[in-house]
């Protein structure tokens, strides 16, 4: 038999689209983008502290009925997202112990186990972590009425209120709260037409509403990069440059630091926290990596201060001839659990890893991002791209992985495919209708495709525009469906 045909990735939807040449403000960009444990719902932060949710729908299959009869298996449907609803989660604040602005901007979002239809979910900011509950609602609305009944308002309105409050007695008994009902419909009738109002004038909308449930704050004194939740579904921890804190999700006013990195002469650090995450199955296991590019696994069930007693996963790439951009570039954004519990994915600013927790010698699969950039590296750095942290994501079998790089562009791997992957453009996706869900209008920042910096020596043109970059990605649980973001616009790709 033949290799089968590989995956083909199709642009499904967009949400916030921009045309060319639209400038777009900074409260509008987008910075953490996170699915559902189920898929049902989409959540995405932004640099203005806002959070906007997504619904997903039922999907519709492309193929017409005569491409599906010659098909040998079934093509897969996909979800669709709708707008739901958005809230302000985090408020720009002062901190008057040291005299520094927090922005509002929304780092990270992680759903929650919810034990009822209604949704949990954490955000977080520089400093300060909240627990949201959104609960969902229905909305009835009458799109036509007449506000001038024959009977006097008052008199209609103490009429209302009598049978509504006598409907488990004799009203009930006596039928006339059946009578009373379509008496009450001819008089929300239009003027000079005695038909009761059609049921098409009413229309039930969804919506869902934001409550702040817990607050957990004043716990750490440097930028938080990671929040995670615990499998026992009643713990999360919280990272920042230097501590790990451990919270029960029901008690905001204390928590136990687990990991403590911070020297006793701060010119004695030589690596920070940049990522953690918590075991997806193993609730007293978690991994972090680190600015050198290491990952430490701990057992918290060793000691209640995890410094010591650490696996780590480190790459010999990294170990020998080191460079000036050696540590910049080693230093990992994010890493990702397999489902499995056996795998974990990385990404640092040349490679997304795959990495087997039962191996700490190697990764055990490197797919390379934008190699081509490695001898612009100085210019990378001069303006500051060379620090950009870009999201991994991986799917639920544990075989496919994505990345964002430069150029609106992101990559897909597939476990022992190419190493340079399937390459997506999303600035192909320009002509298609747009589905802008934000009421603030959406800016763009101006692209091009070359940037130059310094003189015109051709040796300081960067082979692609830095200014578009796909940070931010998510890869739905159960679907061949990734979200990704490019500045203030949601794309979502299947497959």
């Amino acid at each position: 038999m033949g290799a089968s045909a590989p995956q083909q990735w199709k642009f499904s939807q967009v949400f916030g689209e921009r045309t060319p040449g639209d400038l777009i403000e900074d409260v509008d960009v987008i910075s953490a983008i996170e699915f559902e444990s189920r898929g049902e719902y989409l959540a995405i932060g932004d640099h203005g502290g806002r959070i906007v949710l997504f619904e997903s729908t039922i999907g519709i299959n492309p193929h017409l009925r005569k491409e599906l009869e010659h098909m040998d298996y079934p093509t897969p449907i996909h979800p669709r997202y709708t707008y739901k609803t958005e809230f302000q989660s985090h408020e720009p604040e002062f901190d008057y112990l040291t005299s520094l602005e927090i922005d509002e901007k929304l780092n990270k979002l992680r759903w929650c186990a919810a034990p009822n239809n209604s949704m949990f979910l954490l955000s977080t900011n520089d400093r300060t972590i909240k627990l949201w509950k959104v609960l969902p609602y229905k909305v009835k609305e009458v799109k036509e009425m007449n506000l001038n009944p024959p009977v006097s308002s008052e008199n209609t309105l103490l009429a209302e209120n009598s049978f509504m409050a006598d409907q488990n007695k004799s009203s009930i008994i006596n039928g006339y709260r059946l009578e009373w009902l379509p008496k009450r419909q001819r008089n929300l009738s239009p003027p000079n037409c005695g038909d009761p109002l059609p049921l098409s004038m009413l229309n039930i909308r969804d919506g869902a509403w934001a409550r702040c449930r817990r607050v957990y704050a004043h716990a750490h004194d440097y930028k938080i990069n990671s929040i995670s939740n615990n499998s026992d579904g009643e713990s999360f921890i919280s990272a920042d440059d230097l501590r790990i804190n451990l919270w029960n999700l029901e008690i905001s006013n204390q928590c136990f630091n687990i990991i403590d990195m911070k020297p006793s002469n701060m010119d004695d650090l030589i690596e920070v926290i940049t990522a953690a995450e918590f075991h997806p199955t193993h609730c007293n296991l978690l991994a972090y990596g680190s600015s050198r590019g290491f990952i430490r696994l701990f057992d918290m069930r060793q000691s209640a201060l995890c410094d010591q007693n650490a696996r780590i996963l480190k790459d010999p790439e990294y170990q020998g001839a080191r460079s000036f951009f050696t540590e910049i570039v080693a230093s990992i954004s994010d890493l990702k659990f397999a489902k499995d519990g056996t795998h974990i994915l990385s990404r640092d600013y040349m490679y997304l890893k795959l990495w087997d927790m039962r191996m700490e010698e190697a990764p055990v699969a490197t797919f390379k991002m934008h190699e081509f950039l490695r001898p612009k590296l100085s210019e990378m750095y001069n303006n500051d791209s060379i620090f950009d942290k870009f999201d991994c994501c991986l799917s639920s079998d544990g075989h496919q992985f994505a990345s964002g790089s430069y150029s609106n562009t992101f990559k897909i791997f597939t476990r022992g495919g190419q190493e340079n992957g399937l390459i997506l453009d999303i600035c192909k996706c320009t002509q298609r209708p747009s589905h802008c869900t934000n009421r603030r209008t959406p800016r763009r920042l101006r692209s091009f495709a070359w940037r130059q910096r310094g003189n015109e020596n051709s040796d300081s043109i960067i082979p692609c525009d830095i200014t578009s970059k796909v940070i931010h990605m998510a890869w739905h649980p159960t679907a061949d469906m990734v979200a990704c973001a490019s500045a203030s616009s949601l794309y979502i790709y299947s497959s």
